[in-house]
């Protein structure tokens, strides 16, 4: 292992000499881990003029970098990191037994020049240390939301020497030290041709085929190489090869969910895999109370991708903890719960009840996204939840500017499907109709048509917009470059032409053309109608031929001249007495 020492020596420059890894740096200079344009800052090394500095390489337990003036290490016209706050005095040979101090340490701050300054303080630093300095940089500037460092960080002499010591000699790494620094490098969008990755991964691939991996070091490595050379990684297999083999009880909570995560990056492969998934799914059920809110959106969403529909179990069960879970689930794990919660059919009124609560608490602060999903699942589940459907009405009422044409229509259409009408139905109509009369050229034609079609199911039928949806040129727009208009949007312009014509007589607009309309709304697919259960109709079938004595003497499934489709019919003559219902003659009733 090499210690490397960094001396700054302003007085004395022709004193400077280029020994070992000096006259290595000149040949092989720092920055030509990644090129470096001219006109646009590359997201890793840039060249920098670097000041004289002697670099001295010898045998030791680990590499370590001695900064002398440690204050003075930034190069002339690079900015000095300013510490921040007064850090307490630290050893300066750090000790095995001091690697919880300094990682301790390192926790405690909170931008990457803060940790550069405590670096510039150290005299050894061994590598799995380096490793984790460096990911720490890389948290801090996630929390920034930044997905790449700052140039004055990328040109700092510190941050250029711990990315050089973990260079020049992975194979000194420990196993964690060594995938440590490459999730941090793949975090800062390093180019996958530069020295330092490919030899991190040369070195992984290394230990890999001798088998020197622990399954949580395979699933970090299985990761790390999905973000950074994709799914269709030769390396991969073998990953997931290794994985099959290891027994699933050394397996950690996390290490499972990580397993999930890179499986379902390989979801064409599927088929290979579903032996293994299938163990995977069982062991699971054992894990789940363990599992962290986020752990189990992940699961879920895996599941999906999987297609694991014969993990329904597994799917139950996270569903119980999903349930105690749901006010620490971010905006987005939250969404991606319930999407598998409808993808899967999941229906739970534990979960509804406390999604009731969650909702009503928060709905002004949930996401717009999260809203629509959960109206989604209320309207694809009939779930007519009186909680959720009046706060998102409030919520509609005082945010509907926020909304896209597409998120309205998502908040108002399950109000149609489920037949309901909120306390404030009077203000949540009047703001829609301010909504569409300022930016009706803005919401797509089919997204239109649904969001009017469901106003018209809860006696609001939009007379002011008529008009314009029976118009030959919202008509074209609706077809689009299709060669005729298809049936779910020609019944639901039917029904709002019948609603016209029905409730609506003081309508004098354009009528829709007989080609757009449908002669009957109950069709094998996308239906307007909901069919009759058929155990009830069974049992009124039943009932009916015993009361009236044959089957002759009522129809089923009658279609009306207004497209409707009535379960039964019976006729009756003028006295009251029950008709065949072939005939069609002395019907009064």
């Amino acid at each position: 292992m090499a210690l490397i020492t960094l001396r700054r020596n302003f007085c004395h420059l022709s004193d400077f000499r280029i020994r070992g890894a000096l006259a290595a740096l000149r040949n092989h200079p720092i920055n030509h881990v990644h090129k470096v344009s001219k006109e646009q800052l590359h997201p890793w090394f840039c060249s920098v003029q670097y000041e004289p500095f002697r670099i001295h390489f010898h045998h030791a337990c680990y590499k370590k970098f001695h900064l002398q003036n440690g204050n003075e290490l930034h190069p002339v016209g690079e900015p000095a990191f300013s510490q921040g706050q007064d850090w307490n005095k630290f050893e300066q040979n750090l000790k095995n037994e001091d690697e919880q101090i300094f990682y301790r340490k390192l926790n405690e701050f909170t931008s990457s020049e803060e940790v550069l300054s405590f670096i510039k303080t150290l005299e050894t630093l061994p590598d799995a240390m380096a490793a984790g300095a460096l990911q720490r940089i890389c948290e801090v500037e996630k929390k920034g939301g930044d997905q790449r460092l700052p140039k004055e960080i990328l040109e700092s002499s510190v941050f250029q020497a711990l990315c050089f010591q973990l260079e020049r000699e992975p194979s000194q790494l420990s196993n964690s030290g060594l995938l440590t620094a490459l999730q941090a490098l793949i975090w800062l969008h390093v180019d996958t041709q530069s020295s330092l990755v490919l030899n991190l991964v040369a070195e992984c691939q290394n230990r890999l085929k001798r088998g020197g991996l622990e399954v949580h070091d395979l699933c970090v490595l299985g990761e790390s190489l999905i973000r950074l050379q994709g799914p269709g990684c030769v390396t991969l297999e073998l990953i997931i090869y290794q994985l099959q083999g290891a027994k699933l009880e050394v397996f950690t909570p996390e290490d499972i969910v990580a397993l999930y995560r890179i499986l379902q990056a390989c979801a064409e492969k599927v088929d290979q895999h579903q032996t293994f998934l299938n163990t995977i799914n069982n062991f699971s059920l054992s894990i789940v109370s363990y599992l962290s809110p986020k752990s189990i959106s992940q699961m879920l969403t895996a599941l999906v991708v999987l297609d694991q529909a014969q993990a329904l179990p597994l799917v139950i069960k996270l569903g119980k903890y999903v349930v105690r879970h749901i006010p620490h689930f971010t905006n987005e794990e939250l969404r991606k719960v319930i999407e598998a919660f409808i993808y899967f059919g999941h229906n739970d009124r534990f979960f509804i009840k406390a999604l009731e609560r969650h909702v009503a608490a928060f709905c002004l602060t949930l996401d717009a996204d999260v809203v629509s999903k959960i109206m989604e699942y209320c309207s694809r589940k009939l779930i007519l939840s009186e909680p959720i459907l009046n706060a998102v009405a409030e919520t509609f009422v005082s945010q509907s500017e926020k909304l896209s044409p597409s998120q309205i229509s998502e908040l108002i259409e399950p109000f149609g499907k489920l037949n309901y009408l909120p306390p404030n139905a009077p203000a949540l109509f009047r703001k829609l109709e301010h909504v569409l009369f300022t930016h009706f050229n803005y919401f797509p034609p089919k997204t239109l048509l649904r969001l009017l079609h469901s106003c018209s199911l809860i006696a609001h039928p939009p007379v002011n917009f008529m008009g314009k949806i029976f118009s030959p040129f919202f008509l074209q727009k609706l077809q689009g470059e299709e060669s005729h208009l298809d049936r779910l949007s020609m019944a639901q312009l039917t029904q709002l032409f019948l609603t016209s014509v029905l409730e609506c007589p003081f309508y004098k607009g354009p009528k829709l053309f007989r080609q757009y309309q449908v002669k009957s709304f109950l069709t094998p697919c996308c239906s307007l109608e909901t069919p009759v259960d058929f155990h009830l109709y069974k049992s009124v079938m039943i009932g009916l031929i015993d009361l009236l004595g044959a089957r002759s003497y009522f129809a089923s499934k009658v279609l009306t001249p207004y497209c409707y489709t009535i379960d039964v019919e019976i006729k009756l003559d003028e006295e009251g007495f029950v008709l065949p219902f072939t005939v069609d003659e002395d019907i009064h009733k």
